[in-house]
């Protein structure tokens, strides 16, 4: 089943084409259809999930027929669908839905993280101790221990015999400047050595503190790209800043981040090298400890 939300954002696309090829503002379409000027809006823009009955009113009001009535039907009960994320509610907020959704129909996912672990690989342990840190900074807006589940299901997900090939780019200053439990950082490198060391599709390049990164400025933020199996559904990046995901579709924007992953990749240690690094500094973290575990 394709991602809901990668269908949203074409049906998001089809429905503005279709307003625009019939001469309609999105004022004119509203008062057509009776609806409020927002929800045409939000429908145009991605937000939220469709209603297949309001859908297909509005299809018929435009005068859709034939193949085309067909496709964009076909397109409204994807983007409707639910995902496995849906049954955890709030309880594993938006953002962490929103890139469980991508992660579903993803070829490749490639990311950048200077300012977290891959969610996507991270231990319980460690988990435990970044809602420790979460903590410090307020009351949760979440179930720990549901939130905890279901990035633990989507780390099965990304696993799952048909997963995307995965890569990551981690800079080696969350390692020393992430406030986590010395046990706790050690836990999680140690996870992260054998997911990469069971499963080839998976790549973790650490930049180091003092590599150059070259050919231009140095990224702002943590990012994401995506590739899909669909060829119809285009390449996408997701910026992440402090208090919201910023999804990006066009063309030009994409390619941007895309080489910049490249110059990143480029900076950082190979794979295997990665390894080795990361084997050091999780052995002198329980050394640290006094533990063996």
């Amino acid at each position: 089943m394709p991602s809901p939300y990668v269908r949203r954002r074409r049906l998001a696309a089809e429905i503005r084409k279709l307003r625009e090829s019939r001469g309609l503002t999105t004022d004119g379409l509203a008062q057509l259809m009776y609806y409020s000027r927002t929800k045409i809006s939000r429908l145009e823009n991605a937000q939220g999930r469709p209603d297949v009955g309001e859908i297909m009113n509005m299809l018929e009001v435009l005068e859709v027929t034939g193949s085309q009535y067909d496709k964009l039907l076909k397109l409204v009960r994807e983007a409707a669908h639910k995902g496995w994320w849906d049954k955890y509610g709030v309880s594993m907020g938006p953002r962490q839905k929103l890139y469980a959704d991508l992660e579903y129909s993803a070829a490749t996912v490639r990311d950048y993280n200077q300012t977290a672990m891959p969610a996507v690989l991270q231990a319980p342990e460690f988990i435990s101790a970044l809602v420790d840190l979460d903590q410090c900074q307020g009351k949760l807006d979440y179930v720990p221990e549901r939130m905890a589940e279901a990035r633990m299901r989507r780390q099965r997900e990304l696993l799952r015999p048909d997963g995307p090939t995965y890569e990551t780019v981690l800079d080696e200053c969350v390692i020393h400047r992430l406030a986590v439990p010395p046990r706790a950082m050690a836990a999680q490198l140690k996870h992260m050595i054998r997911r990469v060391s069971e499963e080839e599709r998976i790549t973790i390049r650490v930049l180091r503190h003092d590599a150059q990164v070259p050919g231009g400025f140095l990224p702002k933020s943590d990012f994401y790209l995506y590739t899909f199996v669909d060829p119809g559904d285009p390449p996408m990046a997701v910026v992440d800043t402090v208090t919201a995901d910023h999804v990006l579709t066009h063309r030009g924007e994409v390619a941007r981040y895309t080489s910049l992953y490249g110059r990143l990749c480029e900076a950082a240690l190979s794979r295997e090298d990665s390894i080795t690094f990361l084997d050091r500094v999780a052995s002198r973290l329980t050394e640290q400890t006094g533990s063996g575990a």
